[in-house]
């Protein structure tokens, strides 16, 4: 039993780090909003 109790142990450190990861990632990263724009040629339009 020590063994199953030491691996869910370590499985819940592992997902509360990735948790976290994901927590900081919303937490302090921004998106940048801007305008995009896409040039077409008029080949692609009327083939």
């Amino acid at each position: 039993m020590p063994t199953l109790f030491r691996f869910l142990v370590t499985i819940g450190i592992i997902a509360g780090i990735v948790y976290g990861a994901m927590f900081a990632l919303v937490t302090f990263v921004e998106p940048n909003k801007g305008e995009m724009s896409v040039r077409i040629p008029p080949e692609k339009l009327n083939p």
